[in-house]
């Protein structure tokens, strides 16, 4: 795959070739769907909870005699049909967590990766280095690419303090993650993604297809 490579100016300076291994890798829509739910229901924190009948306060005493009354007959006052009793079927806490292995992880990477640079949101940028941690700095860059207004990632080889204030500001649109930590859900959540020259060897050492991932490729 070819991938234009852009100056911090936001000028093209050549078309660079990625590895097919990592960066030619055929869509898989059902790999892609089982990685998206898990990693979304790894962020649930699953801390909702509602009480059932059982687990209310009070209502241990029979609110009136069974008989006699007139009154249809009540065991209890946290009967679910009272107000303030407990509630049938409700939701409790539960632990949404899925775990990936680090074969289907990888895979689905290079999926995303393959995705974007199919759909020609994929560019490269020469290495990022900002003098100051200001908005304006960073801004300056990212309006000069072709990425203006669209939700990007840029990968980059290391986080650096004044990259990291430089774009805490623009959060909203640009996230920021580091070649080591950028996973395949990361990838989804934005359209673009810009990966920074330097972090391409590091990409393709942690993405390196073994063996045993060629098997499951085929």
């Amino acid at each position: 795959m070819k991938v234009l490579l852009y100056s911090r100016e936001g000028k093209k300076k050549q078309e660079v070739v990625l590895n097919p291994e990592i960066y030619g890798v055929r869509a898989n829509d059902r790999l892609l769907e089982l990685v998206r739910n898990a990693y979304s229901g790894n962020l649930r924190k699953g801390t909702v909870d509602t009480k059932t009948r059982g687990e209310v306060r009070g209502g241990g005493k029979k609110p009136w005699k069974q008989k006699g009354t007139g009154r249809a007959r009540a065991g209890s006052s946290r009967s679910p049909i009272w107000v303030g009793g407990g509630t049938v079927f409700g939701p409790h806490q539960r632990d949404y967590t899925v775990s990936l292995s680090k074969t289907i992880r990888n895979l689905a990477l290079r999926v995303m990766l393959s995705k974007r640079g199919g759909e020609k949101n994929l560019i490269l940028l020469e290495a990022i280095r900002l003098e100051t941690p200001k908005t304006k700095e960073f801004a300056a860059i990212a309006k000069a690419l072709p990425v203006l207004k669209k939700r990007t990632l840029y990968v980059v080889k290391e986080a650096t303090p004044n990259l990291k204030r430089a774009s805490r500001n623009m959060r909203e649109r640009i996230e920021i993650k580091t070649a080591a930590e950028f996973t395949a859900y990361d990838v989804m959540q934005r359209e673009k993604l810009v990966i920074d020259e330097a972090a391409v060897e590091l990409i393709e050492k942690r993405l390196a297809v073994t063996a045993k991932e060629k098997s499951h490729e085929a």
